[in-house]
C-alpha cells in the first residue's frame, strides 16, 4: 500500500447553495467514517468529478444527485482549487484508500426554485441514494462549526470567499 504522503487528491466540487434570505443548504450525512460526533455530521454538497467531466456541469449534477435541487443561478466561484487531508486513521475505509484528501473547485449558487424541490430522501429523481438524512438553512458564518474539523479551514475560506452573496 502507498504511503499516505504520496495519495493523490479526489478531484471534487463543492456547492454553497443560498436562497433568496441569504441562507445555506446544508444537509446531514447519514454515514460516513469521518463522522466523530452528533454536532459535526453537516456539509453543504460535494462529490466527485466523473472522468472527462468539467467541474460546473459536475457540480450541477453533484447537486442534483444528493438534493434534487435544479432551480439554480450561478453567482461565482472561488478560482483556486481547495484541498484538504482526511484523517490518516481513516484513510483506508474513505473512497477505498485510494486518496489522502479531496482537491475541490467551489460555486455559489442562488436557490431559485421553492423548499418542495428539494428531496433528500430519493434525490435525483429517485436514481440515488440518500446521502443525507435531514437537511436545513442555516447562516453562513456557521457552517465552519458544523463539519467535521478536518474540513474546516475549507469551509472558512469558502464562507469568506462567498460571504459577498448571503445580502
Amino acid at each position: 500500500m502507498p504511503r499516505f504522503e504520496d495519495l493523490p487528491y479526489r478531484p471534487c466540487v463543492g456547492v454553497m447553495v443560498l436562497n433568496r434570505a441569504g441562507l445555506v443548504f446544508i444537509g446531514r450525512r447519514s454515514e460516513g467514517p469521518e463522522h466523530i460526533d452528533e454536532t459535526h455530521v453537516w456539509q453543504m454538497p460535494q462529490g466527485g468529478i466523473d472522468p472527462n467531466e468539467d467541474p460546473w456541469p459536475a457540480a450541477l449534477r453533484e447537486l442534483y444527485e444528493e438534493t434534487s435541487i435544479r432551480s439554480v443561478e450561478h453567482l461565482g466561484e472561488i478560482d483556486d482549487w481547495l484541498s484538504y487531508d482526511i484523517p490518516r486513521e481513516i484513510a483506508g475505509r474513505a473512497w477505498g484508500g485510494r486518496y489522502r484528501g479531496q482537491t475541490q473547485k467551489w460555486y455559489a449558487l442562488r436557490f431559485t426554485g421553492d423548499d418542495s424541490e428539494i428531496n433528500i430522501s430519493s434525490p435525483g429523481g429517485g436514481g440515488h441514494d440518500p446521502e443525507f438524512i435531514a437537511w436545513k438553512w442555516e447562516p453562513m458564518e456557521r457552517l465552519p462549526d458544523l463539519v467535521v474539523p478536518f474540513k474546516r479551514p475549507t469551509y472558512e475560506r469558502v464562507v469568506r470567499e462567498f460571504s459577498k452573496f448571503a445580502s
